[in-house]
């Protein structure tokens, strides 16, 4: 396909070298020529130098004739005026990262106006992670599928957990709850396991189960946190306005600690509910004195990933139950599990993730089985896929999953079907309508066809 990226900042590069990764045909737009010069040595690509919302820039970049243009400057305006432009040009697709929450309920109403096909916010994409996690806190991370109805939950395995030196097949058998075991990091590599994988100390784990009996199994090894009631955050940007009112509405008591004067006073107006502290989140002193040893939750989402990581360590020497993190830089994410901080959110990758699924799903709009939902795991080393089986599929639908030859490395995790929940066996088989999530390490899964073997 041929794409045109207007902006490449964090979440422009992010989406360059995915897409770019995935063999389109990239064109990226952007008036700093620094920027122009890091996204060349991402990958093979051309780039423009330019004002996006041009209208000769973009037919410099063939936007007239591009299946997809995505705007993701720094400025929500810009963006939208881009693919108003690019549309007017022609461009079949137009995609706007727009992130002001006093845009959010009118563009829903705007968006067939303004042609775009698709708008993205970032911070309120973490927000929603941030608070799935906070409701169920013995999660590491939580990617949920079929319209909230399936989630894949991470989990750590300590030292002294009964999981150690177990074999995957006897995890049913010794504790009677249907958890099915989709992937396994154990240091620096990751496992699809099969049901004689030994499980270690250390492990990670990605698993589906019913809501019910991943709250029984959690309790049963030893990793079942409660409930959380109080939530301290640093930091009082965008994903701290929209994760507030979220958490409000889940009865959580939430305190902010934001540095800027006038953003506290907005917070203050906009979060009547909120306690906000003016004063230096990186302040230990500030912290105790404003009682981080007593909170259950601590969140640290400044725009810095230093602080946000020396806060977060802090907060766990402390002995706070629940620690997440807010990094983008993706060498900062892979060394943070041995520093004790496991729940981590990229803004960048959460939405790079949605624009790639679109993507796909433009790929795939005439395929019999349908790309719903991507999520990438385990530091973005595995792919969790929910399809949508339109029509039935010769030598899949119907078939016992013990009789289907799916490639190695990967797993039918979960099938939903008319609203309810599989959690699937050998037995189980796969039938028209139904959701389906796949978990692999392999790359190029666009249909479901794609996880059998040649």
């Amino acid at each position: 396909m041929k794409i045109v990226i207007i902006g490449d900042g964090k979440v422009g590069n992010a989406l360059t070298r995915r897409l770019a990764k995935e063999g389109h045909s990239l064109t990226v737009i952007d008036s700093s020529p620094d920027a122009l010069r890091n996204a060349m040595n991402v990958a093979d690509i051309l780039t423009i130098n330019g004002n996006g919302a041009a209208m000769s820039i973009q037919l410099e970049a063939g936007v007239d004739k591009a299946d997809l243009l995505i705007a993701v400057t720094s400025t929500d305006e810009m963006n939208l005026f881009c693919c108003l432009t690019a549309k007017k040009l022609g461009a079949k697709h137009t995609i706007a990262r727009v992130r002001n929450p006093e845009y959010s309920e009118q563009l829903f109403l705007m968006q067939k106006e303004l042609g775009l096909s698709m708008t993205v916010n970032p911070e309120q994409s973490a927000a929603r992670e941030i608070s799935r996690i906070l409701r169920f806190p013995s999660a590491l991370k939580i990617d949920t599928f079929a319209q909230g109805r399936a989630e894949i939950i991470e989990i750590k395995i300590n030292e002294g957990n009964p999981l150690d030196g177990m074999p995957i097949w006897s995890l049913q058998q010794k504790y009677t709850v249907k958890v099915l075991i989709c992937a396994v990091q154990r240091d620096e590599e990751v496992y699809i396991p099969s049901g004689d994988f030994v499980l270690r100390a250390g492990d990670k784990l990605s698993m589906t189960a019913f809501p019910a009996d991943a709250v029984r199994f959690c309790k049963s090894i030893g990793v079942f946190k409660q409930k959380i009631e109080t939530v301290m955050i640093v930091g009082g940007g965008k994903i701290t306005y929209y994760l507030t009112r979220l958490l409000d509405q889940m009865g959580m008591e939430v305190k902010i600690i934001e540095i800027n004067k006038e953003r506290c006073r907005y917070l203050a107006d906009a979060l009547p509910d909120a306690r906000i502290i003016h004063g230096d989140g990186t302040d230990q002193d500030l912290l105790l004195e404003e009682g981080i040893e007593h909170t259950d939750a601590f969140v640290a989402i400044t725009d810095n990933d230093e602080e946000n990581l020396l806060v977060s360590m802090y907060a766990t020497s402390k002995n706070v139950e629940k620690t997440i993190t807010k990094i983008n830089r993706t060498s900062l994410i892979e060394v943070l599990g041995g520093m004790g901080i496991d729940s981590v959110v990229s803004p960048k990758n959460l939405i790079s993730d949605k624009i790639v699924r679109y993507v796909r799903a433009m790929q795939n709009s005439y395929d019999i089985s349908s790309m719903e939902t991507l999520h990438r795991m385990v530091n973005n080393k595995v792919e969790a896929l929910e399809f949508i089986i339109k029509d039935e599929i010769p030598g899949l639908t119907g078939k016992k999953l013990m009789e289907l030859k799916i490639r190695p490395n990967t797993l039918i995790g979960c099938i939903t079907r008319h609203g309810r929940v599989i959690i699937p066996g050998g037995a189980t088989t796969i039938e028209k309508d139904d959701s389906v999530i796949i978990v692999t390490t392999n790359e190029g899964i666009n249909n479901l066809t794609d996880i059998l073997e040649k």
